[in-house]
């Protein structure tokens, strides 16, 4: 039987999960092993009782305990990352928005995944960061996550140093993120805030949150009306207070204005038949702020709409002028 070990948490493991990150370093292990030493709190997170969800940070240490004769794991080999063509490669530096030694801002389209998952291979973000080492000779690291269909600001921290401070502002909520989202219909109430827990609901059709008030996280979103088509449709900029998967769409959902091309959460209503706009998820990542890794200055970012909302703001006919400067609206809440 092996010793316990505690192994730190590098710069290519940021925000994995538990279970995958033991897949990845400790293949040998398997499901039902892991999960017993998780209920018996003998795998631990910087010394707390972890879940096999739990998303890892640069930096922080996983206790692993001894492991029975004849399952002795081996840690994996890092794989061999296959080359970024040069297309992809050139799509990713024209979305860089900001740069300097400790920042890469990127403008992510929607369709294309942050980090690889059921269905993506190696078309996602993480997978192409070679593209974006520039002068450095280490790849940039992922301190956030968007969802595969939301497009805009996606922050990358050029340093171990600097993503750490980049993830710590995005946990410690130092951060604030601003989003602009075209839903359907127009909500009761012009402003608000959201507070309902969300928790994932149960079975295999795929990662999907949901409205509990027992086993639900808290989830927090501030937001506003800034305009509306003939109550038909309605342009919300929102803040999220929490970070909680699917948030923003789950709650549009509960205020019975899901956001335009979220069948997910909206089913058919999420969509408006005989208008010709895109069919695509209209939920877009506006604007980030949080302290500069270095400096400890605000730094913000915007993002231009993608393609697809532009076309949808021109057909309704809103303008982006009408929204002001992110964050200004909810300063005093």
């Amino acid at each position: 039987m092996s010793s316990v070990q505690t192994l730190n948490v590098g710069d290519d493991d940021s925000d994995i999960r538990l279970d995958r990150w033991f897949k990845r370093h400790f293949p040998n292990v398997g499901h039902g092993l892991l999960e017993k030493w998780l209920r018996t709190g003998q795998v631990r997170v910087d010394g707390k009782r972890a879940k096999a969800n739990q998303r890892l940070e640069i930096g922080q240490q996983v206790r692993v305990p001894p492991v029975p004769e004849g399952e002795t794991p081996k840690p994996a080999a890092e794989k061999a990352r296959p080359p970024v063509d040069e297309k992809t490669a050139r799509m990713l530096r024209d979305a860089v928005l900001y740069m300097d030694d400790d920042v890469i801002a990127l403008n992510k389209p929607a369709g294309i995944a942050v980090q690889g998952g059921t269905g993506a291979g190696d078309k996602h973000i993480d997978a192409w960061l070679d593209a974006l080492k520039f002068d450095r000779d280490d790849r940039p690291r992922l301190v956030h996550r968007l969802d595969k269909d939301t497009s805009g600001v996606l922050l990358l921290g050029r340093s171990a140093n600097a993503a750490a401070k980049l993830a710590a502002a995005f946990k410690s909520r130092a951060a604030r993120k601003c989003y602009w989202a075209l839903v359907v219909g127009v909500p009761k109430h012009r402003q608000g805030r959201i507070d309902a827990p969300l928790a994932k609901l149960p079975g295999r059709l795929g990662e999907k949150m949901a409205v509990d008030e027992d086993e639900g996280k808290r989830a927090v979103t501030w937001f506003r009306v800034v305009d509306n088509a003939l109550r038909k449709a309605a342009w919300l900029e929102m803040e999220p207070r929490t970070g909680r998967t699917h948030q923003l769409r789950a709650h549009c959902a509960l205020l019975g204005t899901p956001i335009l091309g979220d069948g997910k959460y909206g089913g058919t209503e999420a969509f408006i038949a005989g208008t010709g706009v895109s069919r695509k998820m209209h939920l877009h990542a506006r604007a980030v702020r949080l302290p500069h890794p270095r400096t400890g200055k605000d730094l913000m970012v915007s993002a231009p709409l993608p393609d697809h909302m532009a076309k949808s703001f021109e057909f309704f006919g809103f303008d982006e002028k009408e929204a002001g400067k992110p964050f200004t609206a909810f300063e005093e809440e």
